[in-house]
């Protein structure tokens, strides 16, 4: 028997796949597609980031391997074989990323992450500029609006059940206590170099398919357009925004900034980093916890109150 919250779960499944084909609009399937990109992209940033507490800026790096590998091998490649190099290639970055830098915290760690994605987008543009003599590429592929939204979507399903899967596991169990003090889950003989590079990669490999699933959506890409460094920032602030205490917290930032950061794109497209500074700064300070995180309080507040009145009553 399948539990109620499993089949609520499969109906929306459902519900948001058959959007595309309920709804012949081409600003929804648009918009939609942004929501599935930043849901996904902040979901696999929360699988490592919430439970760790590390703060990553390298979403923008393994987003644009991803578009990147997509521009080079789409023309000798299946489709999904394209994928699969991707995700390869996402795997061993992230495994060289880890490796070498997750000794690090804090604030190191930060700028580490934000120097690394910097870099990979000059040493793929050096290599555009010294060895192909172009700074960009063109991506001409026989895949739809539809195919990228199904896409998106599915990886969607993916991310959310390995974060389900890992909360659940003993990996899960290692990061929260490394989380809370790293030094104390030492001490208890976890490997925490072990834990924290696994769930590195995990989260790493997710970004990177979600880079390749967008690629085709552009015509043309250069190094200035997949390796923009908004693109982490934008992805942190959502999660926040949510909660990444919670699975499903960054999908409740992901929706709402969604639609105020296009707005702002749209109109103040010289002063959007200044905005997103100022939005960044709200919900630090006015919801630190997230909007789950808010949820949580107040209805957990409600319910040992309606409990204790309960047994003044007995």
């Amino acid at each position: 028997m399948f539990s109620p919250g499993f089949l609520v779960v499969v109906v929306v499944l459902i519900i948001v796949a058959a959007l595309p084909l309920l709804i012949d609009s081409s600003y929804f399937l648009a918009y939609s597609i942004n929501v599935l990109q930043y849901a996904a992209l902040a979901t696999a940033w929360t699988l490592f980031s919430g439970p760790t507490r590390y703060i990553s800026l390298a979403t923008t790096a393994f987003f644009g391997i991803g578009a990147y590998t997509v521009a080079v091998l789409s023309e000798t490649l299946p489709w999904f074989g394209v994928l699969g190099v991707a995700m390869v290639i996402g795997i061993l970055l992230a495994l060289v990323v880890g490796l070498s830098t997750l000794r690090l915290s804090g604030i190191h760690f930060v700028i580490f992450t934000f120097g690394l994605a910097e870099l990979v987008r000059q040493i793929v543009t050096w290599y555009e500029v010294n060895i192909t003599k172009s700074i960009g590429r063109y991506i001409f592929l026989d895949i739809t609006q539809e195919d990228i939204y199904w896409q998106l979507l599915a990886l969607l399903t993916l991310v959310l059940f390995a974060g389900w899967w890992i909360r659940r596991s003993r990996l899960g169990l290692a990061l929260r206590v490394i989380g809370e003090d790293e030094h104390v889950a030492r001490h208890l003989g976890m490997n925490t170099t072990v834990a924290k590079v696994s769930l590195f990669v995990i989260s790493a490999t997710f970004m990177t398919l979600v880079g390749a699933i967008m690629a085709p959506r552009w015509t043309y890409i250069d190094p200035a357009i997949v390796f923009n460094p908004t693109v982490s920032f934008q992805v942190l602030i959502m999660s926040l925004l949510g909660g990444v205490g919670h699975l499903l917290g960054p999908l409740a930032g992901v929706i709402p900034l969604t639609a105020l950061f296009e707005v702002l794109s749209a109109n103040f497209p010289n002063h959007f980093a200044l905005f997103l500074g100022v939005v960044f700064l709200i919900i630090v300070y006015l919801v630190p916890n997230g909007i789950v995180g808010v949820l949580q309080s107040r209805f957990g507040r409600r319910g040992g109150r309606e409990r204790d009145a309960g047994k003044e009553q007995t």
